[in-house]
């Protein structure tokens, strides 16, 4: 998308999206980003609200208490040190200096951070530094910390260590965008002169588009899905036809093209990306490759979902999702079939169904630079989670063969270990509130920090739930964040489950456990909220269903009239 277009947009109604505040603090000019990031929201649905900071007043507006941008209040903080000026202060610096400019400069920027982070609650998505090679010492530049090069290197690494050590801190890869277009594209030692502008206009977009992405992977906007074609996608030939030994996999001529393909396939997965399969195909003749080709990367435990049949793909994706029981909003659709692409776009318009290149070699690049798959977190269990919906497949067949509910419930042999927020649960913690969205009674968002704070804090309470069953590990599937209202009152503050286990009567076990806490501590009554958005409809009767009652725009349930669900679960705490 070109910058013109993204002007354009500034001039059309932005009414119907929810806003986002941002502040953004910059060392050049950032009125062409502002003007990029506010256009680029509006073809995503969402009304950047978007304050500036005076021209290279980054120190003075952040140490101000009294600045603008703490009485703002933003979602998020955009932070621009220019590769341009950082250059100017590198060059006054002698030689012993220079050698330890990156250790200087990372210090600012962790002390900057934190004085933010003491202020207002925020995420900060910081941009770094696109290379500038000044060839002072041309290519023994990489050898010596004397040069700009190996310093400006340095604090890129540096930043991405901030950012493991400072949960709320983003890096923005404007170092990759960079890389990409080349240089002068990037940005002319022309323009920079004539504007002070230190990204081109044909640059604006890719970078608006990231600084998006990282903001809607914090609102719960992230793909979670990818429902794959076989024949000519996964590998090519048709596998009917020409038979395990005909396709074409491996290292040899186009074969490379589909290994490769399948390796970022298998990253994704490793990385929480459910995969599940959609084929026009005999499913023992779909499934041999997987089982005996020797060259396959992808081997048929690493599908989660397999469906190959005679039905239309509209069919079969509609049947993936309803097991799946996610949104068709958070799945990619990959198929190089031009005819079959068209007819699942129609039939599923939030379905994300890319134009593949005609040639295979191009797969790889074309979906890099679409970035489908942004997340704002990453934990250990995010890697079992095609195991997990694997062995959601298998509870969903076995709940088929039963005719009665409760027979089934009592079948799977439920488990359940219920403890509080502690430094073990804390990363799926964050992410659970990060990532849900329909089973989210308020959607409010925390992060690790956030999070860590309610731990000591005496009238907080929080609730973690992991689920097992005799088919496998659901992991961390619920949390409830409480606090004290009053002496007599416990308000939920965030209650969020997994829609993976709807129907197994665990908002039920959740709410028994919520009581039990509220007598622990002589509260005489449990107060629920619900904040409608456009995504969290499913819970609207949430509490009206589990018995509370409806007074003054809150939810009540009265502790001494409580009588427990039976859940057919046990606690193992």
């Amino acid at each position: 998308m070109e910058f013109n277009l993204l002007k354009k947009n500034l001039k059309k109604d932005y009414s119907q999206f929810p806003v986002v505040k941002i502040a953004m603090l910059a060392d050049t000019s950032t009125q062409l980003l502002a003007m990029a990031i506010k256009g680029y929201g509006y073809t995503r649905n969402i009304h950047f609200d978007v304050w500036e900071a005076d021209y290279d007043q980054v120190s003075q507006t952040i140490f101000d208490e009294d600045s603008t941008l703490y009485a703002s209040q933003p979602a998020y903080v955009i932070l621009f040190l220019s590769s341009e000026k950082l250059l100017t202060e590198f060059y006054k610096k002698d030689i012993a200096g220079k050698k330890q400019f990156a250790v200087e400069r990372l210090h600012y920027i962790e002390k900057i951070i934190a004085f933010i982070n003491s202020r207002i609650k925020c995420n900060i998505i910081c941009l770094n530094h696109v290379e500038i090679n000044d060839a002072v010492f041309g290519n023994f530049a990489n050898k010596t910390e004397a040069s700009f090069l190996f310093q400006q290197r340095l604090i890129n690494t540096g930043f991405m260590q901030l950012a493991v050590k400072m949960k709320n801190l983003n890096i923005c890869d404007i170092s990759a965008v960079q890389n990409k277009i080349g240089r002068d594209i990037f940005c002319s030692e022309k323009f920079y002169i004539t504007t002070d502008n230190v990204i081109g206009l044909e640059s604006l977009p890719a970078i608006a588009r990231n600084i998006t992405d990282i903001i809607l992977s914090y609102s719960g906007d992230f793909k979670k899905c990818i429902v794959l074609d076989l024949d000519n996608t996964l590998w090519g030939g048709i596998i009917g036809d020409d038979g395990i030994e005909g396709i074409e996999i491996g290292q040899l001529g186009i074969g490379k093209a589909f290994t490769r393909f399948q390796q970022w396939i298998c990253q994704l997965k490793e990385r929480g990306i459910i995969l599940a399969v959609c084929s026009k195909n005999d499913e023992q003749i779909a499934k041999e490759p997987f089982l005996k080709h020797p060259e396959m990367v992808l081997r048929l435990e690493d599908i989660a979902i397999f469906v190959a049949n005679w039905n239309t793909k509209v069919d079969n994706i509609q049947h993936i999702q309803k097991i799946l029981n996610i949104g068709l909003n958070t799945m990619v659709f990959l198929d190089d079939n031009p005819f079959e692409r068209e007819m699942v776009k129609k039939a599923f318009p939030e379905l994300t169904v890319p134009d593949l290149p005609e040639d295979p070699a191009e797969y790889l690049s074309f979906l890099y630079d679409l970035n489908l798959f942004e997340t704002a977190s990453f934990t250990e269990e995010d890697t079992h989670r095609n195991r997990q919906y694997r062995e959601e497949a298998s509870r969903t067949e076995l709940l088929l063969s039963y005719t009665n509910e409760v027979e089934f419930l009592e079948s799977l042999g439920m488990t359940v270990e219920c403890r509080p927020i502690d430094n073990f649960t804390l990363p799926r913690a964050a992410q659970l509130t990060q990532r849900s969205n329909q089973f989210n009674l308020r959607t409010i968002r925390y992060t690790e920090e956030q999070l860590r704070a309610i731990i000591p804090y005496k009238d907080k309470y929080s609730l973690t739930f992991t689920l097992a069953d005799k088919y496998g590990d659901y992991g961390m599937i619920s949390l409830v964040i409480m606090g004290k209202k009053d002496d007599q009152d416990l308000f939920i503050d965030t209650w969020i489950m997994s829609c993976r286990v709807l129907k197994r009567n665990v908002e039920q076990f959740v709410l028994n456990e919520i009581v039990t806490l509220a007598i622990k501590h002589n509260f005489k009554r449990v107060i629920g909220e619900y904040i409608a958005t456009p995504k969290n409809g499913l819970v609207k009767d949430h509490y009206q269903r589990l018995g509370f009652i409806f007074e003054n725009d809150q939810w009540i349930l009265e502790v001494e009239n409580y009588s427990a669900f039976n859940t057919y679960i046990k606690n193992i705490d």
